[in-house]
Order: C-alpha cells, then sequence, then structure tokens
C-alpha cells in the first residue's frame, strides 16, 4: 500500500508507457491478421491496407472500445486474493503489459502470427503465481485456452474448406464462370454481409450505447444483408464484359469481385477487431488507473480515463504501420498460395467463426482463427498446397505464447519490486 502512495503518479505513467507499448504489439501481429489475406491476394497493397486498417482499426478502439472494462483480464486471476496486497497487483499488471508487449514485437519481428490474448493472460498467471501464489489464479480457465489451438483453428478450417469448395463448383468449375458468377455472388455477398452484421453488433455497438437483442441485431443483419445483395446484384448486372475472351480473362474478372469482397470484410474485421482486442492492453492500464485513483482500493470494474483509449488506437496504429509487414507476409502468403475468392473464403470462415464463439462463450483467437482458415483453403487443393514448415513455427509460436509471456512477465515484475521498495 506505501508503494501506491508515494509512487502512484508514476505507477500510472509507467503503466501508459508500457501500455502503449503492449498496443503497438497488437498492431504489429494481431491486425495484421485483419488485412493479411487482402494483400496476399493482392487486393490492397501494402501500403493501402495499412491505411484502412490505421482508420478502422483506430475507429473500433476508440469509438467501440467500450465505456467499463473488467479490471481483471478475462476473469483469469482472482482479484480477492490481491485486497490485502493491492500494490503488488499494480505492479503485477505493470509487469504483464511490458512482457506481453515484448513478446507480440519478437513474434512480429520473425512474422510469427500469435495470440495477443493468450500473451497477456499468460503474463498474468506468471505474475499472479510468483506474488500470491497458485491459488490465485483460477486453472479451470485454461482448460478452454488450450483447446482453443485446436477447436478454433478447426471450425474456421471446415468452414472456409467448404466456403471454397462451394465457390469452385458453383462458379469456377463451370463453363460459363461469368454467368455463373453473376448469378451466385450476390448470394455470397449476403453471407459476407451478414457475418459482418453480426460480428459488428456482438463485438462493436454495445459499447456506443446501441443495445439490442439478438432477435433485433439478427434481423437489422439480414435486413442491411438483403440491401447489400441487391446493390451486388446490379452492380454485377451492370458490368460489361466481353464473351469471347478467354477463361483465364473470365477467372480473372470473377477474381476481381472476390477483391472488393475481401476489402469489405477485412475493414469489418478491423473495426471489431480494434472494438474487441484493444482491451488487451487497456484492460491492465485501466486496473492500474482506477487502483492508484481509488487509494489501493480493488473494484470489480473500472471507468476508463479519458485518455486510455486514443492511447490504445494509436499505439494499434503505429504498431501496425512499423512493423505488420512481416505478419501480413506470413498470413497472406506464407502458408499457401491465395487468390480473392480463396482469401475471400479465408476470412469470412473466419469472421463465422467469431460469430459462433460470441454466441456460445467459445474461448477464442482471431490469430488462430485465421490461420485455421487459410489452412482450410489451402487443404482444399490438396496438402501439398500447404507450406508445412511456416505452419511448423506458427504452430510452435502458440504453444510457447503462454509460458513466454509467463517467464517475461516474473523476470520484470521482481525488477519492479526491487525499484519501487
Amino acid at each position: 500500500m506505501d508503494i501506491i502512495a508515494n509512487y502512484g503518479t508514476t505507477l500510472v505513467l509507467v503503466a501508459a508507457l508500457f501500455g502503449f507499448l503492449m498496443a503497438w504489439g497488437i498492431g504489429a501481429n494481431d491486425v495484421a491478421n485483419a488485412m493479411g489475406t487482402s494483400v496476399g491476394t493482392k487486393s490492397l497493397t501494402i501500403r493501402q491496407a495499412i491505411i484502412i486498417a490505421m482508420i478502422f482499426e483506430f475507429a473500433g478502439a476508440y469509438l467501440a472500445g467500450g465505456e467499463v472494462t473488467a479490471t481483471i483480464r478475462s476473469g483469469i486471476i482472482d482479484s480477492n486474493a490481491f485486497a490485502d496486497t493491492p500494490d503488488l497487483l499494480v505492479l503485477g499488471m505493470i509487469a504483464s503489459l511490458l512482457a506481453a508487449g515484448l513478446w507480440l514485437i519478437l513474434a512480429s519481428y520473425f512474422g510469427w502470427p500469435v495470440s495477443t490474448t493468450h500473451s497477456i493472460i499468460g503474463a498474468i498467471v506468471g505474475f499472479a503465481v510468483v506474488s500470491i501464489g497458485p491459488e490465485a489464479v483460477q486453472w479451470n480457465k485454461f482448460g478452454g485456452i488450450v483447446g482453443s489451438w485446436i477447436i478454433t483453428p478447426a471450425i474456421s478450417g471446415i468452414i472456409a474448406y467448404f466456403m471454397f469448395i462451394s465457390v469452385q463448383k458453383l462458379i469456377f468449375n463451370t463453363d460459363n464462370p461469368l454467368d455463373n458468377a453473376k448469378r451466385y455472388v450476390p448470394f455470397y455477398m449476403f453471407l459476407t454481409s451478414l457475418v459482418i452484421c453480426l460480428v459488428t453488433i456482438k463485438k462493436g455497438l454495445t459499447h456506443v450505447g446501441l443495445h439490442l437483442s439478438n432477435g433485433e441485431g439478427a434481423l437489422l443483419s439480414v435486413a442491411i444483408s438483403i440491401a447489400v445483395a441487391f446493390a451486388g446484384w446490379l452492380y454485377i448486372r451492370g458490368q460489361q464484359y466481353n464473351p469471347k475472351d478467354d477463361s483465364k480473362m473470365h477467372f480473372a474478372n470473377v477474381e476481381k469481385v472476390f477483391g472488393i469482397l475481401m476489402i469489405i470484410t477485412a475493414c469489418a474485421m478491423a473495426f471489431a477487431h480494434g472494438s474487441n482486442d484493444v482491451a488487451n492492453a487497456i484492460g491492465p492500464l485501466s486496473a492500474v488507473a482506477s487502483i492508484v485513483a481509488a487509494g489501493g482500493e480493488i473494484g470489480g470494474s473500472s471507468h476508463i480515463a479519458w485518455w486510455i483509449l486514443p492511447l490504445g488506437g494509436i499505439g494499434i496504429v503505429i504498431g501496425l504501420a512499423t512493423m505488420g509487414e512481416k505478419v501480413m507476409a506470413t498470413v497472406g502468403t506464407g502458408i499457401t498460395h491465395l487468390t480473392p475468392s480463396r482469401g475471400f473464403a479465408a476470412q469470412l470462415a473466419t469472421a463465422a467463426t467469431v460469430v459462433i464463439a460470441s454466441g456460445t462463450g467459445l474461448p477464442i483467437s482471431t490469430t488462430q482463427t485465421l490461420v485455421g482458415a487459410v489452412m482450410g483453403v489451402g487443404l482444399a487443393r490438396g496438402i501439398a498446397a500447404l507450406n508445412l514448415g511456416v505452419l511448423r513455427n506458427i504452430v510452435v509460436s502458440w504453444v510457447i505464447t503462454l509460458p513466454a509471456g509467463a517467464i517475461l512477465a516474473i523476470a520484470i515484475f521482481y525488477v519492479l519490486q526491487a525499484c519501487f521498495s
């Protein structure tokens, strides 16, 4: 308690610095997931992807990042265990921010797409065990985390596989791919819009005061999606294509349509990601700020100070702009060769899995979900289409994320204790 009383302002400033670093790491690693397939399919250049992600990630983080955040991220530790020693919780949260941020930046440097959520959870567990003991950790939460390494990539992979197969059978493997594109693409537009609307309503709009029931959200999503499908039908119908063109030109024209769908999906996913995953950076930071402001009292939730959301949003944007390229390359080109139609199948499967997870409470990593979806698209063309070496490195990075975050947090926690004692 003496540490909070004597160094309160300093602790908040240090937490803000490390929270910014954590947001930087999120931008460098996790945000690239939303744009990696668009860049890999050449639907967007890296510069265009960065600009679009900057706009939508910041908008999601700032406009829909939430007015209230849980003091302890994901309920992974019991805050009551720190009731008598709030200074340990403050130092631990600061250590967790720096540990997770450093791991994300290191992973981004090597081009490994890892889970930002698992990074911060591993870090929080690490400091909790050495500061209070194993009893401070709610170990039952770990079953879902470990299970998510298998379950979420499997779900998104299966959805992406069948989505891509349907595109192949209905459009590309036919005598008249352009005519069939005009017939079926409005349906894919409806499906895309429906999933995007559900993701946005579920993850974003509740934070800006628009609280819709599940039924109201579904009806609004269907209405918007019908309008989008109709607009898409008018757009495709109005396109003039030369029927004398060879099949390669027909395929190229169809791929352009899927490229447009990919860009729309990427924008929506970036907004949803900004509104949701910015909590990985601002959750622990907000906890530190609120505990210091309350003189050491630990509450169940904390109101976010006005400066925290912009700090997280700006950190995410800078991280993407400076270090996002390698992870985008891994996701977009390293796992398998993507075309706009393949990338569309992967992106839509990712969004659909997010909707399923939100509705069922399934623990999820957007990174692992997208990697699973890209794998599913690759498997639709045979296992030889996958770069197994890249996949091996990705899976290893997933497994070591939790212990890496924990080990770094423990070391930093002891350093902070020595500095502020």
